[in-house]
């Protein structure tokens, strides 16, 4: 029979995954690189914390094995240990969704209303992409589109996307895509462009969700 200490012991070794992730920030983090691997620096920014704090969450996020990193220079980077982790935080924001009281409030107040944001499946974009049926714009900045993207799509940020309207044809169905179901500047696009006249919906999840499903994906600066 095994040694109850050695059994805790055991457990408590489970538990540093959680607690490594038991912060609103480092979800954060995971899910910005999800994306791809970033510095420290664009961390810090993309949280809105100080070098100092991101740098204590990083590294308290690496003990537990869910960051690898990467030295250039002076500059320090970080990615995701494994896809596994990826698949971690998917599965902690899905049982989160259906379980975590008052959730959908929290995501209404942040994302806005969505009755006018419609959405469409992987599979049926996938679908439509293979028979060249509708432009997909990738609305996350271009470091990210240039880590990996959807085969096809064209990167088009959030910030520069009303000057790229009159590259856009008229008669053509429009996906938007960003970083998952929580990342508001799909929706900030899909409103944009309805607005100006496009039958325009968002991918219902995002790149990370895409790649996951084994969907056709492309790395660089061009679609």
């Amino acid at each position: 029979m095994g040694d109850r200490t050695a059994k805790d012991a055991l457990f408590d070794g489970f538990a540093e995954v959680a607690k490594a992730l038991a912060s609103g920030r480092r979800a954060e983090i995971v899910d910005l690189l999800d994306q791809g691997e970033r510095s420290v620096e664009e961390i810090a920014e993309e949280i809105g914390q100080s070098v100092a704090n991101t740098s204590h969450h990083l590294r308290a996020m690496a003990r537990a094995g869910l960051l690898a990193t990467r030295r250039n220079g002076t500059r320090i980077f970080y990615r995701l240990a494994s896809p596994r982790v990826g698949e971690l935080w998917s599965a902690v924001r899905d049982v989160a969704a259906e379980h975590v009281a008052g959730l959908e409030r929290l995501a209404e107040a942040y994302l806005g209303d969505r009755d006018g944001v419609d959405l469409v499946d992987r599979h049926e974009l996938a679908a439509r992409l293979r028979r060249r049926e509708v432009v997909v714009l990738d609305v996350r900045p271009r470091a990210e589109f240039a880590a990996g993207h959807i085969a096809g799509a064209r990167s088009v940020p959030i910030a520069e996307l009303r000057r790229h309207l009159r590259a856009l044809p008229n008669d053509s169905d429009v996906v938007a895509y960003c970083r998952g179901p929580y990342c508001v500047y799909a929706d900030d696009a899909v409103r944009e462009l309805n607005r100006k006249g496009f039958r325009a919906r968002r991918l219902i999840d995002g790149f990370p969700e895409w790649k996951r499903a084994g969907l056709p994906v492309a790395a660089g600066e061009k679609g």
